[in-house]
């Protein structure tokens, strides 16, 4: 017994040296990984196991690795002092999109370089917090009143120049990333109050005068989804459908009949959840939520053991967009909000937003990682 106590000893050193050298938080990866691999089973049973859509899905998955791993390498300190940087060069392509982006779907969102097109949002869910947690970390907490001001005016414009394109959803969840930023900076609760108030006062005014005709469907569509059951109804009903036949224990894998016979719209992206829920159940459904949670837990004990202030508000940020991205997808696709373009993160799909989170965790491990390289 001795002796096999000490062979698990040498191992799991061994292990941890590896993680360290390489800048991964094991904990953080563990649950990055096993949502991956559930990932991969589900995009296959949604797709009703076409080879090719998981073949290019893992690809993506493996791209956006690489992206951790290169990120995870950078130190807190250069990613803060490039941060102007990266948020002015996001602005600038913000603007490019309204002066000569490319439209699709009534929308005009991308830039289109020739060999790609990318959409310039998905670079400010991360330019938008960094920067908003560099112009707090120079100077005290809680930040001062001119600060604030400062931050919320970031935040104003950058979801602005998104609300245009246009983009609603994206643009109040990009926000709320940079509002994270300033909430963990020590915000009074005399202004969220306030905030809150001014936003509840501000409604009637977005809805009448803001919100595009489409908008205002899903709204309604949301309230009452049965009002057009074969129209903007159709997809949160055979969605809802979905998530409550599978029970507790689901109909087993590749066995969602919403999804292989075609009721389920999008059902390997926005509505992979209710796929899963089918399948596996409220079994599944709970196992997934707890994976989710250990990501969540982990991502907030980082911030909370990050060394300096930019470090922690960063990763407090981007810990809580990924909680509200989570919480959105799942109220939406069960109808307790309303239906927004959204994927499930680290599950749906593999894209752009895909490439986008994965950076975010590779931040979140070189925060951890080289913290405990300063320490030593």
């Amino acid at each position: 017994m001795h002796i096999n106590l000490n062979f698990k000893q040498k191992v799991y050193r061994r292990n941890s040296g590896l993680l360290n050298t390489l800048h991964l938080d094991g904990w953080l990866l563990l649950g990055i990984l096993l949502l991956i691999i559930s990932s991969s089973l589900i995009v296959f049973s949604a797709s009703s196991g076409n080879v090719a859509v998981l073949e290019r899905h893992l690809i993506r998955v493996g791209f956006s690795f690489i992206l951790l791993l290169a990120f995870a390498q950078i130190p807190p300190n250069i990613i803060s002092f490039y941060t102007p940087w990266i948020f002015g060069i996001g602005m600038l392509m913000l603007i490019s999109v309204l002066l000569f982006g490319e439209v699709g779907k009534g929308a005009k969102r991308w830039l289109d370089f020739g060999f790609t097109r990318f959409q310039p949002s998905e670079l400010m869910k991360l330019a938008l917090p960094l920067m908003v947690a560099w112009l707090y970390a120079h100077g005290t907490f809680p930040p001062s009143k001119s600060k604030i001001f400062s931050g919320l005016a970031l935040v104003i414009i950058t979801a602005g120049l998104i609300i245009v394109q246009p983009d609603l959803g994206t643009s109040i969840l990009i926000a709320m990333s940079g509002l994270f930023v300033i909430f963990f900076a020590g915000l009074s609760w005399k202004w969220i109050l306030a905030a809150i108030s001014l936003v509840s006062a501000s409604l009637p005014i977005v809805w009448n005068f803001y919100m595009y005709a489409y908008q205002k469907q899903r709204v309604m569509t949301f309230l009452n989804p049965e009002s057009d059951p074969l129209g903007s109804g159709y997809h949160i009903i055979q969605s809802k459908i979905a998530i409550g036949s599978g029970g507790i224990d689901g109909k087993g894998y590749m066995g969602s009949t919403q999804a292989h016979l075609d009721f389920l719209p999008e059902s390997t992206t926005d509505f992979i959840f209710s796929v899963l829920a089918e399948e596996f159940g409220l079994i599944g459904v709970l196992l997934l939520l707890l994976l989710y949670t250990l990501i969540i837990a982990r991502g907030l004990y980082i911030a909370s053991q990050a060394h300096d202030n930019f470090s922690k508000l960063v990763a407090a940020s981007l810990t809580m967009t990924l909680f509200v991205y989570v919480f959105v997808n799942i109220g939406m696709v069960s109808g307790i909000l309303p239906v927004v373009g959204l994927p499930l993160p680290l599950l749906s799909y593999g894209g752009s937003s895909l490439v986008t989170l994965m950076v975010s965790f590779g931040i979140l491990m070189s925060i951890h990682t080289h913290k405990k390289l300063l320490k030593t």
